[in-house]
């Protein structure tokens, strides 16, 4: 770590003079890397070694070792940070858990990180047995873990460090919600963000800190509501909601966003890019200066070899995994193009159910899914986690969102209205029913929907889980775009499919006439 963690007495030392000059420092930082430590596609998901050696690929562990390295070079007293959701999305999480973060991150040389939601996936065990392998302190301010000894005594609510002889207060977020977002168990009460940060940002002013930095792992939205609603932080660095800030096409806004003269900046995710956001104080801790943006890792940013070779050794007994048997279909599942891209499709139906069946139990009503998200079909027989990951290669994960039955019924138009050229759009669904006439004017195909048994009410507010794809506008769903209480980052849809399978195993494949379609 290039920052050094101070004791409480250290840090009232180091404060007891004046600053005698400005003071300028640089965060690095990422979040919600989600062990993407292989380069992704422009997809999110895994990047063939063709395409990589294209330069068709972004980021990498290798990738990001390197832009770390090459910024620490150029930057002025660097700061290292991670604000939460290393955990989860790839094989690696499933085999390795926690350790593959621990090893990279210790190696890179973070200074710090905040606890994310999916750090929860697998419970407190988990999160333990990450801090206990970790060089930096791990935070979380907003969680009582007075009742929880597998974390109390490891998790802090804040620290300080030092960074070119200035001492710089840390505060971490995880979500407020994190029991209906992951398992953290049953001990853990999780609290107000903005009354934790402020309580934290008093004790440390109380010792003559006034340069405070929160890691947040509390989305974007929260992050701005945040800095409305406390005093005394200078930055916050954002994770959880995948928000992209900066001047590039495809930002949310500007990096970094100021409210309340808090500095708010976020770097996407899975490592596709660096935050590098150079911040001058002034002697009473005032930010006066900022300058940055993220640095997106495509192909211009050379891999580090060590961690290639490493990341490949890691990967060897992932094939076992991919390997491993997980139920067992009863007859061929049918996922052709030609289907699921048409019609109801066998293969449609049993993801779609799988999605729902994760999710019934908050409430959700509706799946709907891509029909081009299914690659391929199943044979009769053993079922491992490779077919299950040929049919859902991509990554996506599970996202739940409130939209109104008029939005179902544009969803379900935009979903038909590439059958003729095979579009991947095509909506395969569960909990609803739709008769599609291809042959009826644009707007007026969809009728006939039913949902639970009832017809479809426009006005009335449906919870419906899709993938992250799709509810980001992919293949022409831009109606879900501003969806209400939209969350994108459950579990990963292969993940949800398989354990669907153990289940139910033997599968019985099927259609039931939930989607019908006249030319």
């Amino acid at each position: 770590m290039i920052a050094r963690i101070l004791t409480t007495a250290s840090a009232l030392a180091l404060t007891a003079g004046a600053a005698s000059a400005d003071f300028t420092m640089t965060i690095l930082h990422i979040n919600d890397f989600h062990d993407r430590f292989e380069p992704i596609s422009a997809f999110d998901s895994t990047c063939s070694a063709e395409d990589n050696a294209a330069g068709e690929c972004f980021g990498g562990i290798a990738r990001v070792a390197t832009a770390i390295e090459e910024a620490r070079a150029r930057a002025v007293n660097p700061l290292v940070v991670d604000a939460g959701d290393q955990f989860q999305g790839t094989l690696f999480y499933s085999f390795y858990r926690g350790d593959v973060s621990a090893e990279f991150m210790n190696r890179i040389g973070f200074d710090a990180m905040a606890i994310g939601n999916h750090e929860f996936n697998h419970g407190p065990e988990t999160v333990r047995a990450f801090i206990e392998q970790v060089d930096f302190p791990v935070l979380m301010a907003n969680a009582d873990l007075s009742s929880e000894p597998l974390l109390s005594d490891v998790v802090q609510k804040s620290v300080t460090v030092e960074v070119g002889g200035e001492t710089i207060g840390l505060i971490g977020l995880t979500p407020v919600n994190n029991d209906e977002l992951s398992s953290p168990g049953p001990n853990i009460v999780f609290t107000d963000p903005a009354e934790a940060v402020q309580a934290e940002v008093d004790r440390l002013t109380s010792e003559g800190v006034n340069k405070i930095v929160v890691l947040s792992h509390s989305g974007h939205p929260v992050d701005l509501r945040l800095a409305e609603a406390v005093t005394g932080v200078d930055v916050i660095v954002g994770g959880h909601s995948n928000t992209l800030l900066g001047d590039m096409e495809g930002a949310e806004g500007p990096y970094p966003t100021v409210v309340n003269g808090v500095q708010i900046v976020t770097a996407y995710a899975y490592g596709k890019y660096l935050g590098e956001f150079v911040v001058t104080f002034d002697d009473d801790g005032n930010v006066i200066e900022t300058s940055g943006q993220p640095i997106l890792l495509d192909a211009s940013v050379a891999e580090d070899q060590s961690y290639v070779d490493r990341v490949a050794e890691l990967a060897q007994p992932l094939e076992e995994m991919r390997a491993t048997v997980v139920a067992e279909a009863a007859a061929p599942i049918e996922g052709d193009r030609s289907f699921c891209r048409a019609v109801e499709c066998e293969m449609g139906n049993l993801v779609s159910d799988a999605m729902l069946d994760r999710v019934a139990d908050q409430g959700v009503q509706i799946a709907i899914t891509n029909g081009g998200g299914l690659r391929a079909s199943i044979d009769a027989g053993e079922i491992t986690m490779g077919e299950v990951l040929t049919v859902l290669p991509f990554q996506n994960t599970l996202s739940t969102f409130e939209v109104t039955g008029a939005t179902i019924i544009e969803a379900l138009e935009n979903g038909v209205s590439e059958v003729s050229d095979g579009g991947g759009r095509f909506p395969q669904v569960a909990g609803m029913s739709f008769t599609a006439t291809l042959s009826n004017e644009v707007g007026n195909r969809i009728s006939d929907v039913m949902v639970g048994g009832e017809p479809i009410d426009p006005e009335a507010t449906y919870s419906v889980v899709s993938n992250n794809f799709v509810r980001n506008g992919g293949d022409g769903y831009s109606m879900f775009v501003d969806a209400a209480n939209a969350y994108d980052f459950g579990p990963d849809l292969a993940d949800v499919t398989a354990a669907y399978l153990a289940e139910n195993s033997p599968y019985q494949p099927y259609t039931d006439g939930r989607i019908t379609i006249v030319e």
